[in-house]
């Protein structure tokens, strides 16, 4: 008795302490001490296990079904015999009788002790999973750890997180114990726990860095209303401000361009292009293709193309090394950018107008307008589709 009042001591003390429901680890110590009793008797005989909370002990009861003539010994009993414990059964009752447990009571608190230690790293699991679910999309720093197939395990203090090889940046080199700064963007429950994936790579990476640096933005003032990148190298980010006092350009790039520089310092480098955005996607697409200076953009706004012409020393900048320049344009203004010099674009119109005899039918109309920019790098034709900060 000794035995099960400290052991029914040491279970509620636990569920107290823990928070574990307490119905869960009762019932899973009557199903440990049944599976026991089965087991011992071969599952010859119809048993049940419950819980007693006065006792403190798991009561083992067997229960046989009262006939006219018994044909299995171990789950029917004779009328006769079943009147003399109980003289006011009849056929077809069931009679139940308590077994002597005490063998079984160190398997109750074993598996009592087993059920707690899981309740309560499934708790814990739990709440580490709420915990960083809610901070998806923030910006988390961690500790470096190990490599692990080319992927970053990264110490969180109460989590530990992973960073993919394909979300890290480019030439980025780190050792166990380096700090490092990643944005969350997925978690999962997984069988081992929490996973917890982490990105450098990602547009929001960026976005988030703006937030932390701009007070504007944080404040909602100045929007980032798009982000686009080639991680490492380059990208674009288009803003716009909620308050016609505020150049949402000038908030981001800050007094000789502090703000922008700490957000490329944690990037390592990468450049970075902030643009206004416009509604207008032709004025859109001109900042997009920034710095670099266009003359003209036709519209066709059905099939989300936009013919660009700039002039003749402009065209090498205004695609960008590589295509990198009018790509990431592509990307952030979602349509397909097609640029020429000023040279080709007269040609192919006196070739469209020497090959027009009246009888065709002329191309659906394009709208036009002008914008300005300037660039930097050169490279070839590229397009995308947008790409948006989560």
């Amino acid at each position: 008795m000794e035995t099960n009042i400290s052991l029914k001591h040491a279970i509620e003390q636990i569920i107290k302490e823990k928070g574990i429901d307490r119905q869960v680890v009762l019932e899973a110590m009557e199903q440990a001490v049944l599976t026991a009793a089965n087991k011992k008797y071969r599952n010859t005989r119809d048993l049940e296990a419950h819980y007693n909370p006065e006792t403190g002990e798991v009561e083992l009861f067997e229960f046989v079904t009262v006939v006219d003539e018994v044909e299995d010994s171990y789950k029917e009993i004779s009328l006769d015999e079943a009147r003399e414990i109980d003289p006011d059964v009849e056929v077809g009752d069931s009679l139940g009788e308590k077994l002597d447990s005490s063998g079984f009571t160190r398997i109750a608190a074993q598996t009592a002790k087993q059920v707690i230690i899981q309740k309560v790293r499934e708790a814990e699991r739990e709440t580490i999973f709420n915990e960083y679910n809610d901070r998806q999309w923030e910006i988390i720093t961690g500790m470096v750890r190990r490599f692990e197939k080319g992927d970053l395990l990264v110490d969180l203090g109460r989590a530990e997180a992973i960073l993919p090889s394909k979300e890290q940046m480019p030439r980025e080199v780190y050792r166990p114990g380096d700090r490092i700064r990643a944005i969350i963007t997925d978690i999962r429950m997984t069988t081992k726990g929490p996973q917890i994936i982490l990105s450098r790579a990602h547009p929001s990476m960026l976005a988030k860095l703006f937030e932390a640096e701009v007070p504007e933005v944080a404040e909602g003032i100045v929007e980032i209303n798009a982000v686009v990148r080639d991680p490492g190298s380059r990208a674009k980010v288009a803003v716009s401000s909620n308050d016609s006092d505020v150049d949402p350009v000038g908030a981001c790039v800050g007094m000789r361009g502090a703000r922008v520089q700490n957000v490329v310092s944690e990037l390592r480098g990468e450049k970075i292009d902030i643009i206004p955005w416009s509604e207008d996607i032709a004025r859109f697409a001109c900042n997009a293709l920034a710095p670099a200076q266009v003359s003209k953009v036709f519209v066709d706004e059905e099939n989300r193309v936009l013919e660009v012409v700039v002039a003749d020393d402009q065209l090498s900048l205004a695609i960008g090394k590589r295509g990198q320049n009018v790509s990431l344009a592509a990307r952030l203004t979602g349509c397909r950018i097609d640029i020429k010099s000023e040279a080709k674009a007269a040609e192919a119109e006196l070739q469209e107008f020497a090959s027009f005899d009246g009888t065709q039918s002329a191309e659906p109309e394009l709208y036009e307008t002008t914008g300005d920019s300037s660039v930097e790098e050169e490279g070839s034709e590229s397009s995308a589709t947008d790409e948006k900060t989560e």
